[in-house]
């Protein structure tokens, strides 16, 4: 038993020596965790944040609404913690314009996420920390092929161009699909119908032709991207607190399975139409990936494998598909309360 002032304290040598060494542990592990801010320099200004949450608590359940709070008390530029990650947050279209347009090579990187590395296996451009020169060459690449079937359209067609051409079928079926529902109960939801009818664009921009438009597989992936959006555009906690992921989440596990069947569905797309492919005749971004990859090896003494070009098309074929359920939650509530918008809109 020791005493303090005079009180006794009902504590053992052992005790007391056990909570040395936790408190000592503790603050051990909390100075590791902490960015080590290099010499000469200064971190942002920002608010204290608690030991290994960081600023979590502080951010709620409206993020956008506290982070605009921190800025008007510590400028336009402050660093806040998720867990132990220094996150910087930037406020204000001078500061954003700053940043992303003058400075666009110093921001252009992506931060190195745990769910990152699953979209596929860790190599897509998209979600990738690296922004190196073979970063910089893949993405020429991409432009290259996108730019090479924006030009290319069919002779026998009337539209200027495949994509125009993939639309305007597209909206007629989709216009098909909308008379046969009024005709039938009247009323429906065109969500689904939407979100299926977009897919199939991206996809036959992608794969040409060969895009299944009824398959299952096809229709799980799409109708289930909003699992991949929700998780990649959000914070996940298992990206700021290491220990999540080894507990049970059905959100992650969720996750990575949409992946893994994505990446599997992309991967048979892309070698069936390897098979089919013919660099005279291009009408989809996969063959113009193929026909600028044989270009480049030409040059740099190096084919890009198939490998390579299917995480290529993953990066555009998800670009779009990410986006894919924003239209009909947009459009779809604005006709909603006004009926007699209807057939403007389907016009």
């Amino acid at each position: 038993m020791f005493s303090v002032f005079g009180l006794p304290i009902p504590i053992s040598a052992t005790e007391l020596l056990l909570a040395s060494a936790i408190f000592c542990l503790v603050f051990w592990v909390v100075r590791t965790w902490q960015p080590q801010v290099p010499k000469g320099l200064k971190s942002p200004p920002g608010p204290w944040g608690w030991p290994l949450l960081g600023h979590v608590l502080t951010l709620g359940k409206s993020p956008h609404l506290a982070l605009a709070r921190l800025s008007q008390r510590y400028g336009d530029v402050l660093q806040i913690r998720i867990g132990c990650t220094p996150v910087l947050v930037l406020s204000g279209l001078d500061t954003i314009r700053q940043a992303l347009v003058r400075q666009g090579d110093d921001f252009k990187g992506r931060p190195n996420l745990y769910s990152f590395t699953l979209v596929t296996d860790g190599q897509s451009m998209t979600f990738n920390p690296d922004s190196g020169p073979v970063w910089a060459a893949r993405r020429r690449l991409a432009q290259k092929a996108l730019n090479t079937f924006s030009i290319a359209s069919d002779p026998a067609s009337s539209s200027s161009c495949y994509l125009e051409d993939h639309v305007s079928k597209e909206a007629e079926c989709l216009l098909g699909k909308f008379q046969e529902l009024m005709a039938g109960p009247g009323h429906f939801d065109p969500y689904d119908h939407i979100v299926v009818s977009v897919g199939r664009v991206i996809g036959a921009m992608c794969f040409g032709k060969g895009f299944p438009q009824s398959s299952e597989e096809m229709f799980s992936i799409v109708k289930n991207s909003h699992e991949f959006v929700e998780t990649a555009s959000s914070g996940n906690p298992v990206d700021f607190f290491p220990i999540l992921r080894y507990l049970p989440s059905p959100t992650l596990q969720r996750f990575k399975s949409f992946n893994q069947r994505l990446l599997q569905f992309l991967r048979k797309m892309v070698q069936e139409r390897y098979r089919d492919f013919d660099k005279n005749c291009i009408q989809d971004i996969t063959s113009a990936l193929f026909k600028h990859s044989e270009e480049n090896s030409s040059t740099s003494g190096g084919l890009i494998s198939q490998e390579k070009t299917i995480n290529l098309v993953n990066d555009i074929f998800g670009a779009g598909r990410s986006q894919t359920p924003a239209p009909p939650s947009l459009s779809s509530p604005a006709v909603h309360p006004l009926p007699c918008l209807a057939p403007r809109a389907i016009r």
